[in-house]
């Protein structure tokens, strides 16, 4: 039996024995349980993005609308397309209410699509809500020669990737299987963010399984510039705002069709919280109550448009909604879904690093932004918090950081995230 359980059973004992002394005090369970806690939410993704972004506005925002107005502590859990975090939310964390998850929308469909990886069942999940619906994007960079999804189809292009089981490892996989795309793909990136930088870089051309609202919050200045040509929506319908074709408008067949629903429908999950399984029903409604208050507060809306990030919540009900869709459609289907979302995962490249030895000749004050020193050469890295840092041997923060340490560090190329960090 777990504490909050015991709680509920306790609080029911106490209400009874408040009625026999004919007191009019109520115990609230829910409220004594959570007053003076701190909730853990665990992030299934890294620092920086869309994902992260709006789970910390939830995060400063929810504690003040749940009884006992506990304090919520944000946590990245990164990893394996954000499998890792929405495992340990499933298989590990408390089930009492004090942790609550904030995932990548895509852990919601991988079970159904057949990733081994995801053995869990995503319906038992207590989905609390979502900021707002989501239609994901195919962007190709200006200086590239293909202007058109059309033109995807006849000559290849290299698509860069955070992941093979991510929105952007999975969706040129399956226009390639659908439509014809010669999206080759390269796996490997830290973040979206490294995605664009790579993008500037010229080390790929093309990103696909880009939210349009992380693009107009977080990238707004590439649509400006016409840095980046959007060239397919992926999602079950397109987004009012944006002017570019939907890719399951492409699909050959009926079959193939409701086969590519399966698949898109989990970006009309846009940027979900839950409660892990087996959590108990009130506890499970007093989150949701909270967090749809917390949406709709105006405190909560002025930190989103101050990021420029939208908000049309969506209720956890309606999630399951949406799940329980998509667990409904046939089975052959389904089975045309699994083969495609899995197609073309052997052809996948990961992304080479490069390794840097010099001294640190230049560094910021929070020590995120470097400049190592060496061979005649300068090597510019971005230290996030991600980043694995030694000092003498021993794990360090980036705020260790000094001028004139002797390093050598692993990233993609000069200007990207540091994969890792050994200094002396």
């Amino acid at each position: 039996m777990n504490r909050i359980c015991r709680i509920f059973i306790a609080g029911g004992a106490a209400l009874t024995l408040g009625v026999a002394l004919g007191g009019g005090a109520q115990a609230d369970p829910i409220e004594d349980f959570l007053k003076g806690k701190k909730v853990s939410m665990y992030i299934s993704s890294g620092a920086g993005g869309t994902n992260d972004a709006y789970a910390r506005i939830i995060a400063r925002h929810i504690g003040g609308h749940l009884p006992g107005k506990p304090r919520v502590l944000p946590r990245n859990m990164p990893g394996a397309g954000g499998l890792r975090g929405a495992k340990y939310l499933y298989n590990v964390a408390a089930k009492d209410g004090s942790v609550m998850g904030f995932v990548q929308r895509s852990v919601a469909a991988q079970p159904i699509l057949g990733i081994k990886a995801a053995d869990y069942d995503a319906r038992k999940f207590n989905w609390i809500g979502s900021t707002t619906s989501e239609v994901s994007t195919g962007v190709i960079w200006h200086t590239s020669k293909l202007k058109t999804l059309e033109d995807t189809m006849k000559t290849p292009i290299i698509i860069g990737s955070s992941g093979i089981n991510t929105d952007t490892g999975a969706f040129p996989r399956v226009l390639n299987y659908f439509i014809g795309t010669k999206f080759d793909i390269v796996h490997g990136y830290k973040s979206g963010s490294d995605i664009s930088l790579a993008l500037e870089r010229n080390e790929v051309q093309g990103r696909l399984g880009w939210s349009w609202s992380s693009i107009k919050s977080r990238a707004p200045e590439l649509l400006r510039d016409k840095k980046i040509r959007v060239i397919v929506q992926m999602g079950l319908k397109k987004a009012p705002d944006l002017d570019a074709p939907l890719a399951l408008d492409y699909a050959k067949t009926p079959g193939d069709r409701r086969a590519m629903e399966v698949i898109f429908a989990a970006t009309t999950i846009g940027w979900p919280s839950l409660l892990p399984p087996g959590v108990p029903a009130p506890m499970v409604k007093a989150y949701r109550t909270a967090y749809m208050a917390a949406v709709n507060d105006p405190a909560f809306r002025k930190d989103t448009k101050r990021r420029r990030l939208p908000v049309d919540p969506i209720s956890g009900e309606e999630i399951h909604q949406i799940l329980d869709r998509i667990y409904s459609f046939p089975a052959e289907d389904i089975a045309l879904a699994r083969k495609a979302y899995t197609s073309g995962m052997e052809k996948a490249v990961k992304v080479k690093l490069i390794k840097v030895s010099g001294v640190i000749s230049k560094i910021n004050k929070k020590g995120s932004k470097l400049t190592l020193a060496g061979g005649g050469a300068k090597t510019r890295g971005r230290v996030s918090r991600r980043t694995k840092i030694k000092i003498a041997g021993k794990k360090a923060k980036r705020e260790a950081l000094k001028k004139g340490m002797d390093c050598n560090m692993r990233l993609v190329a000069s200007g990207a995230v540091v994969h890792t960090m050994n200094c002396k």
